[in-house]
């Protein structure tokens, strides 16, 4: 167990100094030089070699240690010994003199040797190690197994960051990174990922002649396939808004085009304005958490915010979708407040959500202040309600105010 325990001590500290690289091959490459020079005396280690799986065959990367004459360029992989480490996963040749010793290929000097093999065809690597005097069968048996389990996970470690760093820097590029100027509307917008791409998103668009649009969404889920979701989502919108479709019917093509992606399983609550400089509000809900309207003057019996409710279900389980288009009007002095699960459902200690009351009662006591305060509250209010506790979901907030009209002008 102490034998264990201190090999992946050593293991764990030898990845953690390796500097991170998406390319496979590199991966192996530095472990193979750094690893051979930490473990080569506790594992009675002479040389080792490298191959990478090519379209016929496994051919030599790189090679350390003393390796008596050069190795093969290229391993077939139908013949011992590749056969046997690629079945296996990690075969020790113990014996020189048998069928499928290694040096049979000319890939090592006639001795004892093992091989071990990680990742998946058609990107395998295979290394070999020769072995000096003094080895023993089960203490190595075990370390291999440990070095391949630990090679393996780090391979797809760097395959998926790899994708997940992608997937981020499209999702920066098609998300906006501040809110637009929108003379007479004070605007502020956050989204917070829980991982490297969220399932959220909101967007805003010029759409000329005194009226902007925005949005804001959520995707089932959070990571890569719900940031892929987003992605379609928002391209969708954008290009129907810039061909100027009706709203509702771009709700409607979109949910076709989603439906379709064979992602039935997973759905995006959007939500979709036009705010006329007027202050005109023309919108669709395809169920989203419905966004407040927090009213200018509150009479005695009168209710004091209105949810914007109108359009339909979600985007993405149906095949066919009808939407209705909703109106409101906004008033110089009041907010509309947008935002998604993750602010409405993050839970305190004892599982009870921040919910839609928590958060009428912060607006209403704060509504004079800018859209950013008021952002800027929301969030410490929610980061508080958990405790200060890692978000369990993607959480964002868009914050729209009407500014207050000057004195002697009118509405």
């Amino acid at each position: 167990m102490d034998t264990a325990k201190r090999l992946y001590r050593r293991l764990d500290a030898l990845f953690g100094e390796l500097p991170p690289r998406r390319e496979q091959a590199k991966h192996l490459e530095l472990f193979l030089e750094e690893g051979f020079a930490r473990l080569r005396v506790d594992l009675r280690l002479l040389g080792g070699l490298l191959y990478a799986e090519r379209r016929d065959g496994f051919a030599l990367v790189s090679a350390v240690g003393a390796v008596d004459g050069p190795p093969a360029e290229m391993l077939d992989p139908s013949r011992a010994p590749l056969v046997e480490v690629i079945d296996h996963r990690v075969y020790i040749f113990g014996n020189p003199d048998a069928d499928d010793a290694p040096h049979h290929l000319g890939l090592l000097p006639r001795a004892a040797a093992a091989g071990l093999a990680v990742g998946r065809s058609p990107r395998r690597f295979c290394l070999f190690f020769l072995l000096d005097e003094g080895w023993e069968m089960d203490e190595l048996d075990f370390a291999l197994n440990t070095i391949r389990a630990a090679l393996d996970a780090r391979l797809v470690d760097a395959r998926v960051r790899g994708s997940f760093r992608e997937a981020a820097e499209i999702q920066r590029s098609l998300l906006v990174e501040a809110p637009p100027v929108f003379p007479g509307y004070d605007i502020a917008c956050h989204s917070l990922a829980t991982e490297e791409v969220g399932g959220d998103f909101y967007d805003f668009h010029d759409l000329g002649t005194d009226v902007y649009g925005f949005s804001i969404g959520d995707a089932s889920g959070h990571g890569l396939p719900a940031a892929l979701l987003v992605r379609d989502v928002v391209t969708g919108l954008r290009m129907g808004i810039e061909r100027e479709f009706k709203i509702t019917h771009v709700f409607e093509r979109l949910n076709r085009v989603i439906h379709r992606s064979r992602l039935s399983s997973r759905f995006v609550s959007v939500f979709y304005a036009e705010l006329e400089q007027d202050g005109n509000l023309f919108y669709v809900n395809a169920g989203h958490p419905p966004p407040i309207l927090f009213f200018r003057e509150r009479r005695l019996g009168q209710p004091v915010d209105r949810e914007l409710t109108v359009g339909g279900t979600v985007i993405g389980p149906l095949p066919e979708v009808r939407f209705r288009r909703g109106f409101a009007r906004m008033h110089p002095g009041e907010v509309l407040v947008l935002c998604t699960d993750g602010i409405l459902e993050r839970p305190d200690a004892s599982g009870e959500f921040f919910g839609t009351e928590r958060l009428r009662e912060l607006v209403v006591a704060h509504q004079g202040e800018g859209a950013q305060e008021l952002l800027d509250r929301l969030f410490e209010a929610v980061t508080a309600h958990g405790d200060g506790r890692p978000w369990d979901d993607d959480a964002t907030v868009v914050v729209v105010k009407r500014q207050e009209e000057p004195e002697g002008g009118s509405d």
